[in-house]
Formats: C-alpha cells, sequence, structure tokens
C-alpha cells in the first residue's frame, strides 16, 4: 500500500476531526488564528473555520488503493485513483513513533494519566488572595537573588511555602495568578522572570493534567530555574546592549552555576536541579550547556524551556523591549520541533490563548475592556471588564461581560474584539485595576 501526501481545497462544511488545515481562503493575520496550519482537534475548532472561511485547504497522508496495472489504461481513458480519507500528519497516526515513545518516557511516569482541574472560585474573588500570593512571592523572589549575590544560603523550605501559596490558588482558579503575570517591572525583572516562570510552568501543569505534587515541584522548578543568574555580574545582566562572546559565555555559564548551587543543598528536588541545567537546551541539539537532544532532554526543562520563553519576550528587558503575548505565542509555534517539544508548544498556546487574562482589548465598537478570565472552549470570547465606553470615557460602574453569550452593545450589536493595545492605552493601567482587586464600582476604583 502507497502511502503520498497531497493537498485537496474543500468546502468548510466538509471540516472534520483531525484534518491538516494548512490554507484558508484568506491570509493568516485576517484572521483570529494563532497557528498558521494546525490540525483539528476540537468542533470549536470547525466552528471558528466556518465562521471565517469559505473553503481550506487540507494537507494528509492518503493511500491509493488502485491496484498496480499491468499494461497502460487504453487510449483516451483516464485511470481514477481511490484514496482513503485524509488523516493528519502520520506522526499522530503511528503508535510506533519513536520520537513519542521516546517523549512519553521522560515525562513523569504519573502524569501520563491527565488529571481534569475545574475553577472551584470565581477571578473576582480569588484575585485579592491572589494579589496577596504575588506580592509575598515576589518579595522572596529578589531576597534570593540578592541574598545569594552576598553568600547567603537559599532557604528551600521557604521557597517550597511560597511556591505551595502559589499552586494552591492556581488550582483554585488559574486566572488570577496569571493575570498578575501581566504586571511588568524592568528594574525588577531577575526576580520578576523567574516567578512569572513560576506561576506559568504551574498553570502549564494543571493544563498538562499534571498531578498535584508535580504541578508544586513544576512551580519550584520555574522558580529556581534561574538562580545561577545570581553569579553574573549586575552589569551584564542589565547591559542595554549587545552581548560580546566572551559576555555570552559567561551568561550561557548561569546554567551550571545553578546546577551547581542547588546540588550543593540538602533534600534538593532533583527536577529543580535538571531544569536549572537544561532549560536552554534544543531538541536539535544546538542548544547549551550540553547540547542534548530531544529525548535526552528531562520533561520539566522542556516545559520550563517554553515558559521561559514565553515571558522574557512579553518582559521589557534592558536590552529589547516588551512584545505581546500573540508575537511571543507565534515565535513558539515556529520553533516547535526544532528548538521545543511540538505538542507542548501546543499545548501552552492553548492555554494562553490569543487574549490571556490581564490583556486590555479593544472592541469593533470602541468600548475597551481588561480580559479577566479566559474561555477555554472559545478563545476569541474570553470574560472581559469594561473600563471604558465607545467614546473611551469611564462609564459610571465597571461591567463584566462574557463574549460567549449574546450581549449586545450600544448599537445593538454583539460585543466583539478587535484588537489588544498596549498596558496604559486610553489611561487603562492595570497595576491600579489589580491594586483596587477589580472591584466593579467606578467610587471604589482609583483608576
Amino acid at each position: 500500500m502507497r502511502y503520498e501526501t497531497v493537498e485537496l481545497e474543500i468546502d468548510v462544511s466538509e471540516l472534520r476531526i483531525g484534518m491538516h488545515v494548512v490554507r484558508l481562503d484568506r491570509p493568516w493575520e485576517d484572521t483570529d488564528f494563532l497557528l498558521q496550519g494546525f490540525v483539528v482537534q476540537h468542533q470549536d475548532d470547525i466552528d471558528a473555520l466556518q465562521a471565517q472561511c469559505r473553503k481550506v485547504v487540507i494537507e494528509g497522508k492518503v493511500k491509493n488503493t488502485e491496484p498496480e496495472i499491468s499494461q497502460p489504461p487504453a487510449a483516451g481513458t483516464r485511470q481514477k485513483p481511490r484514496f482513503s480519507i485524509f488523516h493528519g500528519p502520520q506522526e499522530q497516526q503511528d503508535g510506533s513513533n519513536s520520537r513519542q515513545q521516546d517523549k512519553a518516557d521522560s515525562a513523569p511516569s504519573n502524569s501520563r494519566k491527565r488529571v481534569t482541574y475545574i475553577n472551584k472560585v470565581s477571578v473576582e474573588r480569588e484575585i485579592r488572595t491572589a494579589s496577596g500570593h504575588y506580592a509575598e512571592a515576589k518579595a522572596f523572589a529578589i531576597s534570593i537573588m540578592s541574598g545569594l549575590r552576598v553568600g547567603r544560603t537559599l532557604d528551600l523550605n521557604r521557597a517550597r511555602e511560597v511556591v505551595d501559596d502559589c499552586v494552591d490558588s492556581i488550582l483554585r482558579n488559574d486566572d488570577a495568578l496569571l493575570l498578575l503575570t501581566r504586571l511588568k517591572n524592568k528594574d525588577e525583572y531577575t526576580a520578576e522572570h523567574s516567578l512569572n516562570v513560576c506561576i506559568l510552568s504551574a498553570a502549564f501543569g494543571r493544563k498538562l493534567g499534571l498531578l498535584e505534587e508535580e504541578i508544586r515541584t513544576l512551580g519550584l522548578c520555574g522558580l529556581l530555574h534561574d538562580i545561577g543568574k545570581a553569579k553574573v555580574p549586575v552589569e551584564l545582566l542589565q547591559k542595554p546592549g549587545p552581548l560580546t562572546p566572551t559576555e555570552h559565555g559567561i551568561m550561557q555559564n548561569h546554567a551550571n552555576w545553578g546546577r551547581d548551587m542547588l546540588m550543593a543543598l540538602p533534600r534538593v528536588d532533583h527536577a529543580a536541579v535538571d531544569v536549572a541545567y537544561g532549560h536552554h537546551e534544543r531538541l536539535d541539539g544546538k542548544g547549551y550547556p550540553r547540547g542534548l537532544v530531544d529525548s535526552q532532554i528531562p520533561y520539566f526543562a522542556k516545559i520550563v524551556a517554553i515558559v521561559d520563553t514565553y515571558d522574557a519576550i512579553t518582559s521589557n528587558r534592558a536590552y529589547d523591549r516588551a512584545r505581546s503575548s500573540r508575537d511571543a505565542l507565534e515565535i513558539i509555534h515556529r520553533f516547535r520541533g526544532v528548538q521545543f517539544d511540538p505538542d507542548l508548544a501546543r499545548e501552552f498556546v492553548l492555554l494562553v490563548g490569543i487574549y490571556p487574562p490581564g490583556s486590555i482589548v479593544e472592541m469593533k465598537s470602541g468600548e475597551v475592556a481588561i480580559v479577566i478570565a479566559s474561555n477555554r472552549k472559545n478563545r476569541r470570547q474570553p470574560r472581559v471588564m469594561l473600563v471604558r465606553d465607545a467614546n473611551k470615557q469611564r462609564p459610571e460602574k465597571y461591567q463584566i461581560l462574557d463574549l460567549q453569550k449574546p450581549v449586545l452593545n450600544a448599537l445593538g450589536e454583539p460585543f466583539e474584539i478587535l484588537r489588544e493595545v498596549p498596558d496604559g492605552t486610553y489611561g487603562i493601567v492595570l497595576q491600579r485595576f489589580i491594586d483596587n482587586g477589580l472591584r466593579l464600582d467606578i467610587n471604589e476604583a482609583s483608576n
């Protein structure tokens, strides 16, 4: 039986789960899709394609079921091959695929059976508790780096307590702390980055269905992944321009220093050592410090590598300005299979979504809102809090909207997001809303 890779244009009404969509009948950038080419995995994917396109091009492995012909067809006749149903990429069909097996072997044994988590409280209720945990954890992250620079020993028990508080919040409602990771301060980048990687990693672990103890371990790995940077000169960390080859070598050595510092601690989690040592490895073997390839890289290190990249790209750093969440996700998607585990990259894109909590978005009708919770079923329709009317003025009261429901604006049309705008646009500063616990009464809000 012979298999061939072919492309076929079909009407969106013919879409089925498992089909690999490679092109649309319109530019990708004119749609809400983050991934340029993806396998349809949910009915929501089909619904979104049908809402925005009329035809799509799918690709897949097909088998020619025509028996071999010993003589050519008669003149004037046309042989019509018979094909099987379209499937996604062959590696997804073949259970013997060695890359998939190697990846599974590197994952925690208990994580193969996914756990389903649900939010137990609303984001509005959790945000105050989460804000307190975030402030405490940030202060501790700052103390880690400053303390290590003057020779103090890392308080591993306190680190676990801080991570446990964050994980407890994430298990109650993951949107609250994810929203707080949108707050960025360039002057505190190193410590803030470590905390954000902790939170994002734990939320990612929840999305992946890891066991609770695995999520706590993963959060600790995220908090300590860059601990080796305590030995990098501050002037090098804060250098505004490009690094020289020698400076690059010093910076890259933070992975070795992080491993050594953690191994010197009593009762350290081995996973934390693996992540500090291996979060800059790449699937293609071009990472550092050891040049490991796919199956050699620890599972948690693969997770933190994605999270580390995402938070770095979306943060203001000494040598680079923050880029949008969408830009960061597109970069991660582009380097899937080369730098990042492709399945983990896709899962992370689904976790963050097009409009993650904390995004400031402008509606097509002019109103402006803060995204306060993701919609796992439709990433284009999150829950938002309207904080500006169509004239960009403050309303009498802030209003919570679930865009998944048919809520109409002043023109009698459904609210629909036009674009994401930077923090501070139209006088909307996310920090002020966080400080006020996202309370809806305008008389209580300082913004």
